[in-house]
């Protein structure tokens, strides 16, 4: 058991990037704390004791935030203190911008870059902090999760609708269409990063009436995917548990993931709604809409598992 655990944690894609931006934080945080000065001028600050100083404190802070995340690479904490430590950056950076002394261009170079850092630490903070034993990221890079809902009807119900696979997109918010064609395939359009339209081909390679239905995107497709929902009788017989397992590599590659997550439209979020209002559906007979949320627009009327930073009409 612990063989298999170290294995594990040495694969798992998530906890390989917290650990590499470990490293980064203490390479860094010793520039920061041996050459303050030439810092100073790369950045585009004055070379003043005051700013010196300064710097040697933020390298100290990204020692210590480093040394931590090497010791915890599977903990979101101290990679959200990265993100804070970035907004902190970023502020001074700026600051020194708009300074007597200070060299515009320089700084505007600074914090473009700073801005992609805290890009890839939001991203790393986020996965982490959603991560459960069913889902993550695999060590090749894929997207990995699970997601489960109640629904109050019976799994003979809720299989026959799933089965229809022109249902689907009445309740998955980023499909276009879904279309069957022949021999247990079908034909997906979704809607992808930045409004994107993704389009792939996947044939089901297993269908057990009532109880589960497997597929897998076929060579080629835009989005690779593979995946299986299980329907079973609810604890108590209060209707039909209904969980979804799925891998998928994002389109865009990991890059494509970032910048799904900075817009939130992040996977594990993205299947809670989505299964959510196919429970609207199926045991109201339509999916409710609402205008007064912190969402803009129309959206599907029930609690978000949390509020989202922002949201994009």
């Amino acid at each position: 058991m612990a063989s298999q655990t170290t294995t594990s944690f040495k694969s798992d894609a998530d906890q390989k990037l917290a650990t590499g931006l470990g490293w980064f934080s203490i390479g860094l945080g010793i520039a920061e704390v041996l050459a303050p000065g030439p810092l100073a001028r790369l950045v585009g600050a004055p070379d003043s004791d005051r700013v010196r100083k300064l710097i040697r404190g933020y390298g100290a802070r990204e020692i210590t935030q480093g040394v931590a995340i090497l010791m915890q690479p599977q903990s979101a904490g101290w990679i959200w203190g990265r993100v804070a430590g970035d907004f902190l950056d970023i502020g001074s950076v700026a600051a020194a911008m708009f300074s007597a002394d200070g060299d515009r261009t320089r700084a505007s170079a600074a914090i473009a870059g700073l801005l992609g850092v805290m890009a890839i630490d939001y991203y790393s903070a986020d996965k982490l902090s959603h991560k459960t034993p069913q889902s993550g990221t695999t060590s090749d890079g894929r997207i990995r999760l699970t997601e489960s809902i109640t629904v109050n009807l019976p799994p003979e119900e809720v299989y026959a609708y799933w089965r229809n696979l022109e249902n689907l997109p009445r309740f998955m918010s980023h499909l276009e269409s879904v279309e069957s064609t022949a021999n247990r395939r079908s034909h997906w359009k979704a809607r992808g990063p930045a409004g994107k339209t993704v389009e792939w081909d996947a044939e089901t390679t297993a269908d057990e009436p009532n109880k589960r239905i497997s597929w897998r995107s076929l060579p080629g497709s835009d989005v690779d995917n593979r995946g299986t929902v299980f329907f079973e009788t609810a604890t108590g017989g209060r209707g039909t548990r209904l969980r979804v397992e799925m891998e998928y590599d994002p389109p865009g590659g990991k890059i494509g993931a970032v910048v799904a997550t900075l817009f939130r439209e992040e996977p594990k979020q993205q299947i809670y709604d989505d299964l959510h209002v196919l429970k609207q559906i199926l045991e109201t007979g339509e999916k409710a809409q609402s205008d007064a949320s912190i969402f803009p627009g129309k959206h599907p009327a029930q609690p978000p598992a949390r509020v989202p930073d922002m949201a994009f009409a």
